[in-house]
C-alpha cells in the first residue's frame, strides 16, 4: 500500500543542504516554510567575499533568529530535531568557497563560534586550499588546504567537495578524519557536465560516510532547459542503486537568478558578471532563463517530489532518507 504522501512529507525530516537562494534575501524562507523544510542551509557567500563581509552575514541571521520565534540556527545535529518538533525552520550556516578565511586557518575557530557548520573548499576555481572543479589543471589540496581540513576536523566542520576538483576531492577525502559530503553535485553516469560528479568519486564520499545532494539547477539535471521531476529523481535513483541509498540527500540549490523569482534582464546581467569574474564557464552554465525541475520549481512546492518518488516505487523509508535522515546522519557523526 503507498504511503499517504501529505502525512509522509508533513511527518518527515526534510533538509536543503544548499540554499544560496537565502544567500542575499532573507524573504525566500517563506517560500522554504511552505514546502514543509525542517532545516535549510543559506550560503554565506564565500565565493568572492572577504572575512568581513562574511561576519556581517552571520550578524544578519543571528539577528533574524533572535527577532523571528520560528527560525532558529542549528549548532547541532539534535537542534534540527528540535526544528521539527516545534514547527521551526533550522538554518545551517555554509560556506561556498574558503575565501573568507583570508588566508588564515585560525579564522574557522571565531566561525565556527558565530554558527558555522559546513565549509566547501573551493568555488568552480583554484584558491589557497586547492584547485575546483572548472580549472583545466587539478593539483589537490595544497599545504594550506590540508591544515584547512585538518582544523574543520578538530573543530567539527563538516568538508564538503562540491565545484571541487577531482584530485583535490580524494585529498580532502583521505586527509578528513571525519566523513566528506557532496552537497549538491548530480551524477555525470545520467547527465555528463564538468560540475557533475563521478562514479569514483561517489564511492569515495560513501566510504568516507559521506551523503550527496542531488541538484535542481537545470543544466546539471539533463539537457533540456525544462527538466522533469522524473529527470531530477533519475539522479537520485543512480546514485542509490550505485552507492547505496544511505548516501542521497537534496542539495537542490535554489537560486536568486531562477525563474520565476528572478526577471530575464536580471538573472542575465548576474550571469554575466559570474563568467565575467570567471566563477562560471559556458561549458557548464548556459544563460538563463533557468527553470528547476517541473513540479517543484521553487522551494514551495517540495510536497510534489514526495508524491514523485512515491510514485517511481521508492518505499517509506528510503524516502525519508532522501528527504533528510541521511543529511541528519552525516550531522550526527560529526557535530554530534
Amino acid at each position: 500500500m503507498s504511503p499517504d504522501v501529505e502525512k509522509l512529507h508533513a511527518d518527515a525530516i526534510v533538509i536543503d543542504a544548499t540554499c544560496p537562494l537565502l544567500s542575499e534575501e532573507p524573504k525566500h524562507l517563506e517560500l522554504y516554510r511552505q514546502g514543509g523544510f525542517t532545516a535549510v542551509a543559506p550560503t554565506v557567500p564565500a565565493k568572492s567575499s572577504t572575512s568581513a563581509e562574511a561576519i556581517l552575514k552571520f550578524a544578519m541571521w543571528r539577528k533574524l533568529c533572535r527577532e523571528l520565534d520560528d527560525l532558529m540556527m542549528v549548532l547541532r545535529a539534535d537542534d534540527i530535531v528540535e526544528a521539527k518538533r516545534s514547527g521551526k525552520l533550522g538554518l545551517i550556516m555554509h560556506f561556498q568557497g574558503t575565501e573568507p578565511l583570508d588566508r588564515s586557518v585560525d579564522i574557522l575557530d571565531a566561525y565556527h563560534a558565530l554558527g558555522l557548520r559546513v565549509v566547501q573548499l573551493t568555488y568552480n576555481k583554484r584558491c589557497h586550499v586547492g584547485d575546483g572543479c572548472e580549472e583545466e589543471v587539478d593539483g589537490g589540496l595544497s599545504r594550506f588546504g590540508k591544515a584547512v581540513v585538518r582544523r574543520l576536523n578538530e573543530l567539527n566542520i563538516i568538508v564538503d567537495v562540491a565545484h571541487t576538483g577531482v584530485r583535490t576531492s580524494f585529498d580532502a577525502i583521505e586527509h578528513s578524519s571525519a566523513p566528506v559530503i557532496l552537497s549538491h553535485a548530480n551524477a555525470r553516469g545520467v547527465h555528463s557536465v564538468p560540475r557533475n560528479a563521478g562514479d569514483d568519486l561517489y564511492k569515495a564520499i560513501a566510504a568516507s560516510g559521506g551523503v550527496i545532494g542531488v541538484v535542481g539547477f537545470p543544466a546539471f539535471v539533463a539537457k533540456t532547459k525544462r527538466p522533469t521531476l522524473d529527470q531530477f529523481i533519475d539522479h537520485i535513483a543512480y546514485i542509490a542503486e550505485h552507492i547505496g541509498i544511505d548516501h542521497v540527500g537534496l542539495g537542490i540549490d535554489y537560486y536568486a537568478g531562477q525563474a520565476p523569482i528572478c526577471p530575464d534582464d536580471v538573472a542575465l546581467a548576474l550571469y554575466e558578471r559570474q563568467v565575467a569574474v570567471g566563477n562560471w564557464t559556458g561549458e557548464s552554465y548556459p544563460p538563463p532563463p533557468y527553470y528547476y525541475p517541473e513540479g517543484i520549481e521553487t522551494p514551495a512546492t517540495m510536497q510534489a517530489l514526495t508524491a514523485a518518488l512515491v510514485r517511481r516505487g521508492f518505499h517509506e523509508a528510503e524516502i525519508r532518507k532522501i528527504l533528510g535522515e541521511n543529511w541528519l546522519r552525516v550531522y550526527r557523526a560529526v557535530w554530534g
